[in-house]
């Protein structure tokens, strides 16, 4: 018998339960995230250089490395409640079909309209840029998740969107691309002819795929020549993954609810924002010494940030339009190859997450792609939802783990995150089932080509 033979299969909080505050690890971290730097004068961003770039409260979130806790404004808890608190569920399923002793739970955010967790940061963003006066807001997006929660956000708060999608991603989900533009925003493929660094980048790579940090070199590019438009991030900075703090924080708080005790935390990785929302508060305990847990990050092997690249300062995008962030990259000028997983083919990652690895805090480990859709394909099969690409590399490592119990007779539990749902991501599928799908990883060379183009700051 299961000590949680008792527990529900899905573990809903009730509405009341919902954190009316988000979690800022920041304040635990003994070792703080490098912070931005200045590509000029190599010296910390200050507020008044962000002002260009970003919204106002967002910069102080930004910046705010010593408050535990941040309340959520009450127009953004109030919107929350439309598709939150979200379900904790016992993939008991899984566990019988892959006969393993362990204990699997999933944090599903796929409840709503976005099809993902990207909501949780996209509302709170478009709040504080309505509050400010604006006109509206540009961004990118990759596999398209971000891009659709911040159209509906932006819908919400009546203020427009404009959105830079990676070309590959923009050809494979044209789904995705159409709810974006149902709520309102403009959506245009990424390099475009648009933008001056758009041009630069097609001109130096005829035929490119894109990638995140092109896109972001273009919203960038429009926002600050646009009167009233700021640009805002689905992923990888530090008040992105405070926002996504909610999933870790009902998390915690369902565990706690039900004398549940992970041993192993999993996330996908591409910038940071779900995996580093999962783990948030879990994180902190382990920083304050009150508990001990294995957090796995998990990404594609065609962009192997952790596990491959250089713990170093770099541009944030393709174009060197943005701050430097200290990160493990790949270099700014690395364009993955074009990997299902649309939302984690960004060549760096979340200044705090690449503290916490640097640190070994955490793990890392990468994963080649048709693995990946051979445990979303068991998983939907078992747990009855079709999970997206993204979500799919945490399925496929706790798959792995769940196994190593059956082999070791361990009884250990795990919990990962499904990010979102895979619905308009059926144009991957279809290349699995048919047998077209194939396994890139990028060579030795391939990556000293990123790496060349990492400043030798000597910092």
């Amino acid at each position: 018998m299961s000590k949680y033979d008792e527990i529900p299969y899905k573990i809903y909080l009730d509405e009341a339960e919902i954190p009316d505050k988000w979690y800022n690890v920041r304040a635990d971290m003994k070792n703080k995230p490098a912070p931005l730097i200045h590509p000029g004068t190599l010296q910390p961003l200050k507020f008044e250089d962000m002002q260009p770039i970003f919204c106002d409260e967002l910069i102080r979130q930004e910046l705010n490395e010593t408050d535990a806790y941040i309340p959520i404004p009450e127009p953004v808890h109030n919107f929350y409640k439309m598709y939150r608190p979200s379900p904790l569920t016992h993939a008991t399923f899984l566990e019988k079909a892959l006969d393993t002793p362990a204990h699997i739970f999933y944090k599903f955010e796929g409840n709503n309209t976005s099809g993902s967790h990207k909501l949780n940061s996209a509302i709170a963003q478009a709040y504080y840029a309505k509050e400010q006066g604006l006109k509206g807001v540009t961004t990118e997006t990759g596999a398209g998740q971000w891009g659709t929660a911040l159209s509906m956000a932006c819908a919400f708060f009546g203020i427009d969107c404009k959105v830079y999608m990676v070309k590959v991603s923009y050809e494979q989900k044209p789904f995705r691309r159409e709810v974006m533009r149902t709520y309102g925003a403009s959506v245009t493929p990424s390099p475009s002819m648009d933008t001056n660094i758009g041009r630069k980048i097609n001109a130096e790579h005829p035929g490119t795929t894109g990638s995140l940090g092109c896109a972001i070199s273009e919203a960038v590019e429009v926002a600050t020549s646009m009167p009233g438009y700021r640009y805002v991030l689905g992923s990888v900075l530090n008040q992105v993954l405070l926002h996504q703090s909610i999933i870790g924080l009902e998390t915690k708080a369902a565990c706690d609810k039900y004398g549940i005790k992970p041993d192993i935390i999993i996330g996908c990785a591409g910038g940071g924002s779900n995996l580093g929302g999962l783990i948030a508060p879990f994180m902190g305990e382990k920083l304050r010494g009150e508990a001990d847990y294995r957090i796995i990050a998990i990404e594609p092997a065609s962009c192997p940030s952790f596990t491959r690249g250089k713990f170093a300062y770099d541009f944030a995008d393709t174009g060197m339009v943005c701050p430097m962030a200290k990160m493990y990259t790949l270099g700014h000028d690395f364009i993955p190859s074009a990997n299902h997983a649309g939302g984690l083919r960004y060549h760096g990652m979340s200044t705090i997450l690449s503290q916490l690895y640097h640190d070994g805090l955490m793990e890392a480990r990468s994963v080649e792609q048709t693995a990946v859709f051979e445990a979303a394909e068991l998983f939907a099969r078992t747990e009855g939802i079709l999970p997206a690409p993204e979500s799919s590399h945490a399925i496929r490592a706790a798959i792995d783990e769940a196994i190593k119990c059956r082999e070791t007779g361990e009884e250990k539990t795990i919990i990962f995150g499904l990010t979102g749902t895979g619905y308009f991501d059926m144009t991957a599928y279809e290349s699995y089932n048919e047998g077209r799908m194939n396994d890139y990883v990028p060579t030795d060379e391939d990556l000293e080509r990123g790496f060349a183009t990492i400043p030798d700051l000597g910092l």
